[in-house]
C-alpha cells in the first residue's frame, strides 16, 4: 500500500465529517467583474458578500490606472523587494499610504495576512508581551504565534479585562507591551474602543496596533479609518491594512507606522523578504483607489444610507442582527446547517450571500454576514430586503 493511500483515506473521512457538520465551504464561481450585481452560472445576482465597500473594484479610473501600468511596466517584478523587485510605483504607493493615514512611512506586503504574519516576530522577543483581542483576525493570531513574545488575551472590547492583562504582563516583567486589535471586527462589524484602548496603553506604556482591513477608505473622515471615526486620531501607533477590500479590491497589504518600525520590517519581516513584490499594475490601481477614496464623501453617504435602510428593514422583519454601525450586518442563525440553508434559499432568489460557521466564527454562532457597498443601487437593496423576508418566512427564521 502506498503511504499516500492511508493519508488520503483519513482526509476523505475528515471531509465527510465537515460536510455532515454543515461546515463544508463551497466556492461560488463568478463570471463578471466584482460589482453590486455579479454573474453566477449565467445569472445576474445582487451581491451582498463582497468587501467592495466603495464599489471601486470595477471603477473605470482604477482599471485604467492598472492597465496603463501593465502596458508600461509589464506583468510583474519577478523578484523580491531587496534584490531588484522595488519599483518606483511601490515607493509611490508607500508614500501615499503613509500620507493618507498620517504615519511616518509604510511598507507593502503581498497581503495583509502577510503583513500581520510578519510584524510580531520582527518587533518583539521573548521578553515582550502581546495583548490581543480574542476576536482578532486569523492572520493576527498566526502572526502572534510566530513570535516568541508572551501572549495575553482580552475579551472583545472589554476594557476591564484589557487592564487586567496589561497588569499581568507588567507583573510578569514584560520589557515592551503591544496591544493589538481589529479596528473593525470582520465577522461582527463591531468597532474597537480605540480611545479607551489608547488611554490604557498610555497608562501602562504599551504600543497600540490595529488591523484596519474593514475600515480604511470607507470609515471615518475622508475614509481614514477607525482612529478618525472614534476620535482616537493619531494615538494609534501601528496600522495594518489591505488594498484587497475598499482600496481597489485587488490584492496586497501594508503596515503604516513610525519610521523605525517600517525600517526594521524592511530588514527582517520574512513575508516581505521572501515574497515576490506586488505587480506594478496592482500598485498603480491602489494609488488611484486611495486618491478616489479620500474624496469619496458621496460614495460614503450612499454606503451609510444603504446600511441604515437594510439594517432597519431586516430588524423590523424580525431577524436577529448583531448591533453596529458599519456596513457589515451579520444576520444570526446560530446553527450551521440552518445558515447554509438560508444562504441557499437567498441564492435561489437571486441574492448572493455567504454562510459563516466554525472555524470562521465560534461554534454555535453561525450567521449570514451581509455587507453593504456603494456599488449597490437603491433597487438592489429593495430586492435584497424582499428576498431576505421571503426566504426567512419560508425557512421559519422569522
Amino acid at each position: 500500500m502506498h503511504m499516500m493511500d492511508g493519508l488520503a483515506q483519513h482526509l476523505s473521512a475528515e471531509l465527510e465529517q465537515i460536510k455532515a457538520d454543515g461546515l463544508f465551504k463551497s466556492e461560488t464561481v463568478i463570471g463578471s467583474a466584482q460589482m453590486g450585481t455579479v454573474t453566477v452560472a449565467g445569472r445576474d445576482m445582487v451581491n451582498l458578500c463582497a468587501n467592495n465597500y466603495l464599489g471601486l473594484a470595477d471603477d473605470p479610473q482604477v482599471v485604467e490606472a492598472s492597465i496603463a501600468a501593465l502596458e508600461k511596466y509589464g506583468s510583474g517584478m519577478a523578484s523580491v523587494r531587496f534584490i531588484c523587485g522595488t519599483h518606483e510605483l511601490h515607493k509611490q504607493l508607500e508614500t501615499t499610504v503613509a500620507r493618507y493615514l498620517e504615519k511616518d512611512d509604510a511598507i507593502l506586503f503581498g497581503s495583509c495576512f502577510d503583513a500581520n504574519g510578519g510584524i510580531f516576530e520582527t518587533l518583539l522577543g521573548p521578553d515582550d508581551a502581546v495583548i490581543s483581542d480574542t476576536l482578532n483576525h486569523a492572520s493576527i493570531i498566526d502572526g502572534v504565534r510566530l513570535s516568541k513574545a508572551r501572549r495575553y488575551r482580552f475579551h472583545t472590547s472589554d476594557m476591564d479585562d484589557l487592564e487586567l492583562q496589561l497588569k499581568a504582563a507588567e507583573d510578569d516583567g514584560a520589557r515592551f507591551k503591544l496591544i493589538v486589535t481589529d479596528g473593525v471586527f470582520s465577522m461582527d462589524g463591531y468597532i474597537a474602543k480605540l480611545p479607551e484602548i489608547c488611554d490604557l496603553a498610555q497608562r501602562y506604556k504599551a504600543v497600540v496596533m490595529i488591523d484596519e482591513c474593514h475600515a480604511t477608505g470607507h470609515l471615518g473622515e475622508k475614509g481614514k479609518g477607525t482612529p478618525h471615526l472614534t476620535g482616537a486620531g493619531n494615538r494609534v501607533d501601528i496600522i495594518s491594512g489591505t488594498f484587497g477590500k475598499t482600496l481597489g479590491g485587488a490584492m496586497g497589504g501594508f503596515i503604516a507606522g513610525p519610521q523605525p518600525v517600517i525600517d526594521i520590517l524592511r530588514q527582517r519581516a520574512r513575508p516581505y523578504l521572501f515574497s515576490n513584490a506586488l505587480p506594478p499594475s496592482v500598485a498603480a490601481g491602489a494609488i488611484k483607489a486611495i486618491e478616489i477614496a479620500e474624496k469619496a464623501d458621496d460614495r460614503r453617504a450612499l454606503l451609510a444610507s444603504h446600511t441604515a435602510r437594510f439594517r432597519a428593514a431586516l430588524a423590523e422583519a424580525g431577524f436577529d442582527l448583531v448591533p453596529g454601525e458599519t456596513p457589515i450586518i451579520p444576520v444570526m442563525l446560530y446553527d450551521a446547517v440552518k445558515a447554509q440553508g438560508m444562504a441557499k434559499a437567498l441564492q435561489d432568489r437571486g441574492v448572493l450571500v455567504s454562510a459563516f460557521s466554525f472555524p470562521v466564527v465560534p461554534k454555535g454562532k453561525a450567521r449570514i454576514r451581509t455587507q453593504m457597498s456603494a456599488g449597490l443601487t437603491d433597487e438592489n437593496i429593495d430586492f435584497a430586503i424582499d428576498a431576505f423576508i421571503g426566504a426567512g418566512k419560508d425557512l421559519g427564521v422569522i
